[in-house]
């Protein structure tokens, strides 16, 4: 890849697809990935079990560890793409808990300090891909994929996440933005829609 490296982010509801554009992604640009550390975290069971209980402990994981990967993923020789940033994690997942009151008024201020703090440092994408999916299609793609931690997910915590996507991304304005809508596009399997991913992608490369 010609020209300085880059760093591509992906973003998604639950299920949009994310893991499956960074592995595309990946292999077509030869690109570094960073994967959504789910596997790593330890409350991840306990979290889906009893949100109230574990999600402030939860989400404290998915900051730090994320703060972590931002690190590598800047200090990389190579052209990098990450699933889920550390953007998402606090201004969509850890507010939809505090609106919830899986996250109390002091739990949510403490994790917002450190989040604050934290991204000051950080470097933002060079794109941020944002995988537009319907509550319909996130939750068709929930079940056919089979984790058994989110197979009783409320449809209303989806819609929620949903709804506070859409608010996100309106006023995300810390780098050049793509949005995929991904109800019908299959750039796996239809090669019309991945010759198209491919040549918008290629204008930001």
């Amino acid at each position: 890849m010609s020209g300085p490296r880059k760093y591509i982010a992906v973003a998604g509801n639950i299920g949009a697809g994310k893991s499956t554009l960074v592995d595309f992604l990946r292999y077509r640009f030869d690109l570094t990935p960073f994967h959504e550390p789910n596997d790593e975290n330890p409350f991840i069971q306990a979290f889906y079990a009893d949100m109230k209980r574990w999600s402030f402990h939860s989400q404290m994981f998915f900051l730090t560890h994320k703060f972590r990967l931002h690190q590598e993923l800047s200090d990389s020789p190579d052209a990098v793409v990450q699933d889920r940033t550390i953007y998402e994690d606090a201004e969509i997942f850890a507010k939809n808990l505090h609106r919830c009151g899986y996250m109390t008024d002091d739990e949510f201020a403490l994790y917002n300090a450190l989040y604050n703090a934290i991204v000051k440092t950080l470097r933002p994408p060079d794109l941020m891909i944002y995988l537009r999916a319907s509550v319909r299609t996130v939750r068709n793609r929930i079940r056919h994929r089979g984790r058994p931690e989110e197979q009783d997910m409320p449809l209303a915590y989806v819609r929620r996440l949903h709804e506070l996507y859409e608010e996100w991304f309106a006023h995300y304005d810390r780098s050049p933005t793509l949005v995929l809508q991904v109800d019908r596009l299959d750039y796996i399997q239809d090669l019309v829609d991945r010759l198209d991913v491919i040549q918008t992608i290629e204008k930001y490369l």
